[in-house]
């Protein structure tokens, strides 16, 4: 997979449409070894690539030529001065790569919005996007946020919730979720328009309905919320990651608990929130919910589509006649119904709920597909349930279901020998796409890394090669599964594992390999291995047509693309304002609706 690459290539600049990269090299002969290979041919042969420590390639050293290029796309003057660049390539029709940039970005890009910043999470939906700056402020921009008006779109992030110390982003279309570092959970609206406060409401800091934000020195002017749990949690427990689909989160706690939370009343559509019945406001108290008495409760039933019309995709010929058509009653309930509950409200749901099948499960982490639910046990198991149309619950060919309402474990070990132990590292999904990160050892031999791949591969994101839009047993993607490298340290053969997979909805992967971790002294950085749908150009290849291989992204000299970590000598934040100095920063590659980024990421 990296066959014939002799030199570390860091990230560099854009001028016009030609991306020059900032290199550093000697004349001296490479001196250490570097041996990549995958597990079912190590006794083959390995695949060697040279480093040298003193051929270090420096990601913040701008050539001469590089400080002296003017112009680039759309006329735009390159800043030599950024020691840290954010780059992007892919769609930009709704301006969420940057506003002067053109609608398709061929190749990866600098975005000027973020220069010398480092973040600490960015999220990019198909509308809108937000990020979180080094000082744990959230800022949003794009046409779906700013609303399409004219000349809006052009507009740098703008802060929207500042203040509350947040580490993670969640995006659907009408929401954005937020972790604080405290483990509190909060929502805004994904719309600048909708984020006003009603005349006279303070904002809710504390709790879902009474603000005393004023109390504390903490008023804002966007109508934000706080979810919280329908139950107490243990003392000193918080939440520690969150994961949205397309109408469903997921929560897990510091002490392993699973809790999900209804973002629309197509939550549990296809069995995705592992529950049925839970509560809601009252729509009547919607509009006036900083008001301090106890607001009544709608009891709501989410039944999925499947089993609230088994015969919904049945020919008139077959439904029996005493199967009463698919109504609204059915799926949510009488009473929901009656009372008109609104959905697009950001109070809609104010609560998160325990899985009733994950109690006594200890989780350590949590993904969702677009209506789909995974979760990870401190054992290294891996449960699903939700959506399986695709297969991409990965439960094997011989499950035809197409909804999956009770969490089942997810078998990885398929198609191998007894002996073979199986280890589930980590799980990730994106659309109707899902991909499991399992370590393999039979005892005799070093373990090694495998993704495996399950659900729809049409544009080629299973990474085996096809283009399959149904895959229901877990395959091995290839090119990045099972590899080896040289490690200094150990003076022996250690497995490649990847650090990160970033799965678009819309069909592409963006996987991050650790091929730093063992080099040694000089080593380089970690490769970007892309494949899946690539009319965008999101894949950063210049090039239109889809991958159904795992590619290294390359550079237009041919060098290897690779993500660089240091030690910034100042961070920003987005205000422009030197945040603090010296901070170790890395960074990180991110699949967008059709579109990608790499970003400066502060290091945790």
């Amino acid at each position: 997979m990296l066959r014939g690459a002799t030199r570390v290539a860091a990230s560099g600049r854009v001028v016009g449409r030609r991306f020059l990269w900032q290199a550093g090299r000697t004349s001296q002969r490479p001196s250490s070894a570097l041996v990549l290979t995958s597990a079912s041919a190590v006794a083959a042969g390995a695949l060697w690539y040279a480093t040298n420590a003193q051929d270090i390639i420096h990601n913040d050293a701008p050539s001469t030529s590089e400080v002296q290029a003017k112009g680039g796309v759309n006329g735009r003057t390159e800043s030599a001065g950024a020691e840290l660049t954010t780059l992007v390539w892919g769609a930009n029709k709704a301006h969420i790569l940057e506003d002067d940039l053109p609608e398709s970005v061929r190749v990866p890009t600098p975005s000027e919005w973020f220069d010398n910043v480092a973040l600490r999470d960015l999220a990019l939906h198909e509308q809108h996007a937000a990020c979180v700056d080094a000082r744990g402020d959230i800022y949003q921009w794009g046409d779906g946020f700013f609303g399409n008006e004219p000349g809006s779109s052009h507009t740098k992030p703008r802060v929207t919730l500042r203040g509350k110390n947040i580490t993670q982003l969640q995006l659907t279309r009408s929401r954005v979720f937020a972790l604080s570092a405290s483990g509190r959970v909060y929502v805004l609206s994904s719309r600048q328009a909708e984020q006003a406060l009603p005349a006279g409401a303070p904002t809710p800091a504390s709790t879902p309905w009474w603000g005393t934000g004023w109390l504390w020195g903490e008023e804002e002017e966007v109508n934000f919320a706080e979810i919280t749990p329908n139950e107490g949690l243990k003392r000193g427990e918080r939440f520690v990651q969150i994961s949205a689909g397309t109408d469903h989160m997921l929560a897990v706690t510091s002490e392993g608990r699973t809790f999900a939370h209804p973002i629309t009343l197509s939550a549990n559509s296809h069995g995705q929130l592992g529950f049925r019945k839970c509560d809601v406001p009252s729509p009547v108290d919607l509009e006036h919910f900083h008001l301090p008495h106890k607001h009544p409760r709608i009891p709501l039933e989410l039944t999925p589509k499947s089993i609230a019309d088994p015969y919904a995709k049945a020919s008139p010929a077959t439904r029996p006649a005493s199967s009463p058509a698919r109504s609204s009653e059915a799926l949510v309930g009488k009473e929901a119904v009656a009372v008109g509950l609104d959905e697009a409200n950001i109070r809609f749901s104010d609560r998160l709920f325990e899985v009733p099948a994950l109690k006594g499960v200890k989780v350590d982490r949590v993904a969702t597909g677009g209506r789909s639910s995974f979760v990870k046990t401190a054992a290294g198991k891996v449960l699903g349930w939700g959506a399986n149309e695709f297969g991409q619950i990965g439960l094997g060919g011989n499950v035809t279901l197409e909804t999956i309402t009770v969490p089942t474990e997810v078998i990885l070990w398929r198609a191998t020998p007894a002996t073979m132990r199986t280890t589930c590292v980590d799980v990730f999904a994106g659309g109707d796409l899902t991909m499991f990160e399992v370590e393999r050892s039979d005892g005799s031999g070093m373990p090694y890394i495998d993704v495996l791949a399950c659900g729809n591969g049409q544009y080629g994101g299973l990474g085996n090669a096809m283009y399959s839009n149904s895959q229901g047993t877990p395959v091995r993607a290839k090119n990045v599964s099972g590899l080896y490298e040289y490690s200094e340290r150990t003076q022996n053969l250690q497995a490649i594992a990847p650090e990160r997979i970033s799965i678009s909805p819309t069909g592409h992967v963006l996987l991050t390999l650790d091929t730093r971790k063992h080099s040694g002294p000089g080593g380089g950085g970690k490769d970007v291995v892309v494949w899946g749908a690539n009319f965008e150009y999101q894949l950063g290849n210049g090039k239109r047509g889809s991958l159904p291989t795992p590619t290294t992204l390359l550079t237009p000299e041919g060098e290897r693309f690779m993500l660089q970590r240091k030690r910034a000598s100042a961070v920003r934040d987005l205000q422009g304002q030197v945040w603090k100095k010296g901070v170790e920063v890395e960074q990180h590659a991110v699949a967008g609706w059709s579109n990608s980024v790499v970003y400066w990421r502060i290091c945790s």
